[in-house]
């Protein structure tokens, strides 16, 4: 799928993010090529497919492995041209709870990324330490949260 395919398929409402099952989701992501889906992330779907990927970090928060941290994150996603989005993630008693917007909250991490990233982060496609290490991830914060994030989800595999 092209990412003006998939533009056209939200638009006419052929395609309901909310209802694409995550291995779906990470093939979707796969087959749009990274420079599309930056066109794409630049574009009028940024919002919604940035709000639908956050709803579903809620979905798949796997309990057992958080435990019972209290972990606050906050994430930067870098636009082309400047600016960003910033979601905020609450992880308290096996349960996230999203925030869209910056709060006076502290957070104990705050990762920064472009949203191409995040999506192929949140598809299985790619990891956080090749990212961080090719400085397409900043970690700012409590890095031993970094490291476990992935695990505390249950992401498809690319």
């Amino acid at each position: 799928m092209t990412s003006a395919e998939l533009a056209a398929a939200l638009e006419d409402g052929s395609l309901d993010l909310a209802a694409v099952p995550p291995a779906e989701f990470a093939r979707i992501v796969r087959d749009v090529p990274q420079r599309e889906a930056a066109v794409f992330m630049a574009g009028p779907h940024r919002g919604r497919v940035l709000d639908e990927l956050f709803r579903r970090m809620a979905v798949l928060l796997r309990p057992e492995a958080v435990g019972d941290r209290e972990v606050l994150l906050r994430w930067r996603i870098t636009a082309p041209g400047g600016g960003h989005d910033t979601f905020e993630t609450a992880i308290a008693g096996g349960v996230l709870t999203v925030t869209a917007h910056r709060t006076e909250r502290a957070p104990r991490l705050t990762l920064t990324m472009a949203a191409p990233e995040l999506l192929r982060l949140a598809a299985g496609l790619a990891s956080g330490p090749a990212l961080f290490l090719t400085r397409r991830l900043s970690a700012r914060g409590d890095l031993l949260v970094a490291a476990a994030l992935t695990r505390w989800f249950d992401l498809p595999r690319g």
